[in-house]
């Protein structure tokens, strides 16, 4: 155990024995160093860690307190997808889902990515405009991409435990082509393809727009798809690929331990299958390490991870990646004969943000700021949701996914909101059978703020009208 988890080990058992009582002042940072005789900064890391897991708070100018708790909801249990493989079709309710969260006027809960404000626009704007004036940026960045983008993201797989060359990545534009590309270069028309249950609704449109069918494999709102369900499909029929998000996946927040991602490769490559590996949330952590990458347990190359900058820095840019390992020739054919290329001047910037240090600084801001978001919107769902919701509490991502009490229908919900002036995501456009009837998913697509609280307890209203 590390110096600082010992350190907020011992806090959190002072809290759960009436030692520390909400709204007692912690000793300050210089004072519980001396004490320990441990550094400052890893006193200030235990602190970090309290306080993205909501259980102290800190106040300009004056310290860090113990937070009030108000009551958790239960989370959902386990889910329980219909067996066998079927035919995806979410588009025609996606699209109409889609259309009415780019209503300016709406609060909006819907998006899941953290609010615009949270992002740092100038300093990019600053580094792309410099890059422009000196008449970058205008030419073909053919696949694989640019090289100085492609040796940062190197750099960087060694925080999700691997160690990749910049050979070993292909730029694309944003995690959702790196996964449409990756089955494309995996999968045939026709074939069936392993998916959690819920699983994001964008996988799914790419997987209907690909004539693939799905198979939902249950999952675990804490630890994500569940194996042994998985290994009985591998061993009752062909799939031809597994899609999985492995950190922090969306709807649900699930974080696969380690243990399990080792066997999900394992399981996978011992029987010649690809695993789509959708990592956009990994770094969006709110503790202290950011989790591995399943990619890192990947032997045989039948690993293909994807990723973005589009939650964590600028979702418009559309810059992501895949690392295709043994189908690195056939994705990078095919990202040049779908869209030739990523744009080069966001390509260029990207990469000096990462080559300068910013980026590891911003992600420290944005992580505690989205960490905030989601504890205050699980604490408004507790206090004003009906008795019997229930709420994901995740450890990192952007998104609640709640069940709502007694008869409540997620579309009939999602259609009050809207006439309330409020965005949601309905559960089942997260199902390839549009199942999921009472849950919905909300995102932090706004600073907390009076607004977004009134919001949610309009919400509650509404669920508890719903019953």
């Amino acid at each position: 155990m590390n110096l600082y988890e010992r350190i907020s080990g011992r806090l959190e058992e002072a809290m759960k024995v009436g030692a520390l009582r909400p709204g007692d002042r912690l000793p300050s940072v210089r004072r519980l160093s001396e004490r320990e005789r441990v550094s400052v900064s890893t006193v200030l890391q235990a602190y970090l860690t309290l306080e993205a897991r909501g259980l102290i708070e800190a106040r300009p100018q004056s310290g860090h307190y113990v937070r009030w708790q108000r009551p958790a909801t239960a989370e959902p249990p386990l889910s329980r997808p219909a067996p066998g493989a079927t035919e995806v079709q979410v588009s025609s309710l996606l699209a109409k889902v889609v259309a009415s969260a780019r209503d300016p006027k709406l609060v909006p809960l819907g998006c899941n990515q953290p609010a615009l404000e949270l992002f740092p626009g100038k300093r990019l704007g600053r580094i792309a405009a410099s890059i422009a004036r000196d008449g970058g940026g205008l030419g073909y960045e053919l696949p694989p991409g640019l090289r100085a983008l492609r040796r940062q993201l190197a750099r960087r797989s060694l925080d999700w435990g691997c160690t990749l060359s910049p050979d070993d990545f292909v730029v694309t534009c944003g995690a959702m082509e790196a996964v449409q590309l990756s089955l494309l270069a995996v999968a045939r028309q026709g074939d069936a393809v392993a998916i959690e249950s819920p699983a994001y609704f964008g996988t799914l449109n790419a997987i209907e727009a690909l004539g693939l069918k799905a198979v939902e494999i249950p999952s675990c709102p804490r630890e994500g798809m569940e194996l042994d369900a998985l290994e009985r499909v591998l061993d009752a029929r062909r799939i031809a690929a597994a899609v999985v998000v492995t950190n922090f996946s969306n709807p649900t927040g699930a974080v696969m331990p380690d243990a399990n991602k080792e066997r999900l490769v394992e399981m996978l490559g011992a029987r010649g299958v690809p695993l789509i590996e959708d990592d956009l949330y990994g770094d969006l952590c709110f503790g202290p390490s950011r989790p591995r990458a399943a990619k890192s347990f990947d032997r045989r190359g039948l690993v293909l991870h994807c990723g973005s900058f589009s939650k964590t820095l600028a979702p418009g840019w559309r810059v992501g990646w895949v690392t295709p390992g043994r189908f690195q020739e056939r994705i990078t054919l095919l990202k040049f004969s779908q869209t030739i290329a990523t744009a080069s001047l966001q390509q260029e910037a990207l990469a000096e943000f990462l080559r300068s240090g910013h980026y590891d600084r911003h992600l420290r801001t944005l992580r505690k700021a989205v960490a905030s978001i989601l504890r205050c919107m699980g604490e408004a769902v507790a206090q004003h949701f009906p008795p019997g919701t229930r709420a994901t509490r995740p450890e990192g991502g952007g998104a609640l996914w709640i069940e709502l009490p007694g008869k409540a229908d997620a579309l009939e919900f999602h259609q009050r909101a809207l006439q309330a002036g409020i965005a949601v995501a309905p559960g089942p456009i997260f199902s390839a059978r549009q199942g999921f009837e009472r849950f919905v998913r909300l995102s932090c697509g706004a600073t907390w703020s009076p607004r977004v609280e009134a919001a949610i307890a309009v919400l509650g209203r509404i669920a508890a009208e719903l019953q």
